[in-house]
This record gives C-alpha cells, sequence and structure tokens, in this order.
C-alpha cells in the first residue's frame, strides 16, 4: 500500500460562475473520495483581483482544497480541471514533507529555548505567577 501524502490544491473559478463554486467543490471533493483520499479542508477563499489578466479576466474565486491521498486522485482531479471551461487556473503542491520539516524545526528551536535562561520553562513560571497575582486582584 501506498503512503498517505497531504497536497494542497488552489484553484480560480471563473467570476461569472460565482452560484457554480460550491457545486463544482463538491464535485471535486467526490472525485478525490471515488478515487481513495479524503479532502481534510474545502475552503472558499472568495473573489480576489488577479495579478494578471488571465482568458480576459482581472478578478476570479479562489477554492483551496487539503486532501490526503497516494496521488492517483490527485492526478485525475487535475485531468477533469484541465477540461472545465469553469476553472481559470489550478495548482497541486506537495506539502507534507515541509510540514514534517517545519515541525521539526519547531521542536528544535523549543528544545533551544528551554536551554536558555530565561527560557520556556522560566516563561511559564512567570506567566503563572502572573495570573496568580491577578486572579488574588480580582477577588
Amino acid at each position: 500500500m501506498q503512503k498517505k501524502r497531504q497536497y494542497e490544491v488552489v484553484f480560480i473559478v471563473d467570476p461569472a460562475a460565482d452560484e457554480e463554486v460550491s457545486k463544482l467543490t463538491e464535485g471535486f471533493s467526490q472525485i478525490v473520495t471515488d478515487q481513495g483520499g479524503v479532502v481534510t479542508k474545502a475552503e472558499t477563499m472568495g473573489k480576489r483581483q488577479l495579478a494578471y489578466e488571465i482568458d480576459h479576466h482581472k478578478d476570479g474565486t479562489f477554492v483551496l482544497l487539503e486532501i490526503e491521498g497516494s496521488g492517483r486522485e490527485i492526478a485525475e482531479l487535475e485531468r477533469r480541471m484541465r477540461v472545465n471551461d469553469r476553472i481559470i487556473r489550478y495548482i497541486t503542491v506537495r506539502v507534507d514533507e515541509d510540514r514534517r520539516r517545519a515541525e521539526k524545526f519547531k521542536a528544535k528551536r523549543a528544545k533551544k529555548a528551554a536551554k536558555r535562561p530565561g527560557g520556556a520553562d522560566e516563561q511559564r513560571r512567570n506567566a503563572a505567577a502572573a495570573e496568580a497575582a491577578e486572579a488574588e486582584d480580582a477577588a
């Protein structure tokens, strides 16, 4: 079995098709689930101005899909987006490796901060003392 990977798919919908955005999003989500993937997040980011004109459009409705799957569903999703006239542009980015790397650096920074004087432990103690003082003042 292939390892599950995480992808972010952003696509821009023709601004004349505002009422079809939710229908397109549901359809693409269904394609992903039919192929064995999972849509972890589907967010309509709203109508925005484009950086440059695309097919005589100056703005479009942006939609973000976060998908967890093997990659087969991404190929089918991109094929469907390519033939859909309502989709102006789309991009797919694999994000699992970047997120794993970011978590590793975050843990490393936290460990380093805990070691230095005035690090995380001392900051927690100071925050707890400040909360206790506020509770006494309120009482």
